[in-house]
This record gives C-alpha cells, structure tokens and sequence, in this order.
C-alpha cells in the first residue's frame, strides 16, 4: 500500500482494469480520510500522457459517434454509454489534478480525493444499469474530448481549475436536466434516479472548481473573472454554446457576470 497520496493517484491513473481503477479509487479515498496517506514525494510528477483504460471503447472523433435515437433499445444504451463514459474519464481528471499540482494546501487535496471517489460511485451506478439494459461499458465508441483538454492544460492548475470543472463538467449541468427530462420520457426512472444523484453532486465539483481558480488567482494577483474571459477566448475560440443552466452554475460558484458573458459568447 502507497503511504504517499501522489503515489495513489498515480496507481488509479495508472491501472488500466475498470474494476480496479473504481476499487483504487475508493480505497486510497478512504486511506486519505483517516490519515493513512501523506503530501510526501520524491519525484515531481511525470509529463501527462494517455491514463490506464481498458481496450475498449474505441476513442473517435466526436464527428464518427453515430447518432441514435433513444427511441430504440440500442440508441437508449448509448446514451447511458456516452454519459458512464464521462464519469469514467471524470475518475482520471480527479486523480490528476491530485498527482499533477503539487503544493497546494491541503484542503485542494481533500477536494478532489472526494471528486475522484464520488466519480467513481457514479461510475458503478451507471455502469450497472448500462449492463441491466444488456450492454456494458465499452460496447459504443467514445470520444477523448476530456481527456484531451487534461493535457492541454496540465502545465497550470489555474488554468485546469478554469477550463475542466468550469467549462466542461459545467455543461454537465447545462445538459443534465434535458437528458433526465427524455429518459423520463422513455419510462428510464432508474437512470433519472442517477442522474439526480450525479447533478447534485457535479454542482459540487463545479463549485469546487470555482473555489481553486479563484484561489489561485488571489495568489498571483489576478482578476478572476477577467481570466476566465480571456482562457475562453484562448482555448476555446471564443465560443461555448447555451442555453446555461443559471441556478446551477450560480450554486456553482459563477457568477451572474460570467453567466451574462456566457450567454454572450452563445
């Protein structure tokens, strides 16, 4: 067993089996809460690559993901795929943001050790009723959207800080309800039983985005709302689509000027 935190987390992005990246990750979450993982390190962390992921599903471009309509068993299935598929690679994110960003208090640790296993718990609920449906995890292709932003941003926890948790697990909270709205629809109440639990928790994440941005922004004297103006306009071209879902992003730790901004850009 690791006695040192950045260790775990190196072990869960590490391990390529579902299983075991799920145990890991509610294991060593449990070891830090009692005290059984320290801050201690000894060599700084390794250039961010691709973490430990099963064979399948096949990643592809967002543009070769067919479309289904949730009408049809099958194109119900790959909903709940396309979203099991976000927790999974939310597991990953959580674990880097722990392993990548060192010297932070320690407080930013017990944040995203608590984001890393809440993903995990989603992971499993949906994971479990993708399979009740008849399929499992793997079974539909996949994109790397979020992954990939990982590694764009892997040089910087501010800049991490900005664009994961407040871009896109925020649009998580734009979608969510209009995704529970047509599973209801369909006679899904177990998956919008999930899904309220994973809204409720992912208002949390965001917020716990919110709070390290500005945190570090204070730190270096920056104007937070200003900054996230301008990463925006950097990293995503100026342009992120609505409607916003404002009561949530507003828990969330936006603001009404940035939600004005938002809706702007749309």
């Amino acid at each position: 067993m690791p006695t040192s935190l950045f260790t775990a987390a190196a072990a869960c992005l590490g391990t390529k089996s579902l299983n075991e990246k799920v145990a890991l990750s509610q294991s060593y979450a449990q070891q830090w809460r009692s005290g059984g993982l320290d801050l201690e390190y000894q060599q700084p962390p390794e250039p961010i690559g691709e973490p430990g992921r099963p064979l399948k599903p096949r990643l592809v471009a967002p543009r070769e993901l067919n479309a289904r309509k949730i009408s049809t068993p099958e194109g119900h299935a790959a909903l709940i795929h396309a979203i099991c598929h976000i927790e999974f690679n939310a597991i990953d994110l959580a674990w880097d943001a722990v392993y990548r960003f060192r010297e932070m208090p320690r407080e930013f640790y017990d944040s995203w050790v608590r984001v890393a296993d809440e993903e995990a718990y989603h992971f499993t609920l949906l994971r479990e009723h993708l399979q009740g449906l008849g399929y499992d995890y793997g079974d539909f292709d996949a994109h790397n959207g979020l992954w990939e932003m990982a590694q764009k941003t892997a040089h910087d926890a501010l800049v991490r800080m900005a664009l994961v948790p407040r871009v896109l697990e925020a649009r998580g909270l734009d979608v969510t309800p209009g995704i529970m709205a047509k599973l209801s629809k369909i006679g899904d109440r177990k998956a919008v039983t999930i899904l309220e639990i994973i809204f409720r928790d992912e208002i949390g994440h965001v917020e716990i985005g919110s709070h390290w941005f500005e945190y570090l922004c204070r730190e270096r004297n920056m104007d937070p709302k200003s900054t996230f103006k301008e990463l925006l306009e950097q990293y995503m071209k100026g342009s992120l689509k609505g409607p916003f879902h404002k009561e949530a992003r507003l828990k969330a730790g936006f603001s009404e000027e940035e939600i004005s901004y938002l809706e702007g850009m749309g």
